[in-house]
């Protein structure tokens, strides 16, 4: 792609009760002649929406609740070439937004700000930190790609892409369900470092119960868009189940016990669970094809509309 014009990039900039930091934010993309930023509010009751408007920037209420409708509400306004997400507490640095688009200029259809390689002392509570590293590991177990920071809140995404994400997860879901978007619909896709500030407020983010919906969401994503792997995990836990069943009964076989009926079951279990992961390599080969196919259909629009096929990264694919 060409370079990209100020002018063809929207930041957008989902809010709640951010007063002490929106200004900041705003501001910060203002000296970088970033005019067009769009703050999308859900309903704050501070002070946000008329800092944001001061400053300059579009405001609107969102209809929905949480981050999640918030980023699909303004994924149905903007209709710029390329859109910022940032969130509007000012744990990201402005000027970091210049190498997500350099990324997206690269040929990519999605940067993400990856926060775990340079954050501030604090910007993470030990609780906070453990989990991301753990949820990150299970993207990666899961889909077989190797991004380190699907929960970054600081991402550049092409039109092609945010016109054609379908969004379900209302709310800290929703950096998960990108990523997973991206990949099931074969765009290019790539983590580029950014500065993770320590927040000056208290998150909204609860640690425990938004770290269990997002590992919810990697798994219950991981039936709709890589079934193939969902058939590996439940076929391994059916052998697993199989072979300790199977240690009891011959344990106790060799007691003179007999368990007729449990040692069916333990054959079922192991038969079957080779059988799902047989299943699983044929609907996974399936899906690589699919999302293969998918990106070269990307790739030839890329060529019918700008004569310029974007970079291929196949990297986890």
């Amino acid at each position: 792609m060409a370079r990209i014009a100020k002018e063809d990039v929207c930041i957008v900039i989902p809010t709640l009760n951010e007063e002490d930091a929106i200004g900041e934010v705003i501001d910060g993309f203002l000296k970088q002649g970033y005019r067009n930023i769009l703050v999308i509010d859900g309903r704050s009751t501070d002070k946000t929406r008329e800092i944001a408007e001061k400053k300059g920037a579009k405001v609107v209420i969102q209809k929905g609740k949480g981050k999640g409708n918030a980023v699909k509400e303004a994924f149905e306004i903007v209709n710029s070439p390329v859109v910022v997400l940032i969130d509007g507490d000012g744990t990201y640095l402005p000027e970091d937004v210049e190498k997500l688009i350099k990324v997206i200029e690269e040929g990519y259809d999605h940067a993400v700000g990856n926060r775990l390689e340079n954050f501030e002392r604090g910007a993470f509570t030990k609780l906070n930190l453990l989990g991301n590293k753990i949820i990150n590991f299970m993207f990666r177990l899961a889909y077989g790609v190797d991004l380190k920071d699907i929960l970054s809140g600081y991402r550049a995404l092409t039109k092609n892409l945010y016109k054609n994400v379908e969004l379900e997860k209302p709310g800290f879901e929703v950096e998960t369900e990108l990523t997973v978007e991206t990949i099931a619909k074969g765009y290019k896709i790539k983590e580029v470092p950014v500065t993770y500030r320590k927040r000056g407020g208290k998150t909204k983010l609860n640690p425990i119960k938004d770290g269990i919906r997002i590992g919810i969401a990697i798994y219950d994503l991981l039936k709709k868009y890589s079934p193939g792997r969902y058939f590996y995990f439940l076929g391994i836990s059916m052998i697993f189940v199989g072979i300790v069943m199977g240690i009891y009964v011959v344990r106790d076989w060799f007691r003179h016990i007999t368990h007729y009926l449990m040692a069916i079951l333990t054959a079922l279990l192991i038969i079957s669970g080779l059988q799902v992961i047989i299943f699983g390599t044929i609907t996974d080969l399936l899906y690589r094809s699919n999302v293969e196919l998918k990106r070269e259909i990307n790739e030839l629009k890329e060529v019918v509309s700008n004569g310029n096929p974007r970079k291929v990264e196949r990297k986890g694919n």
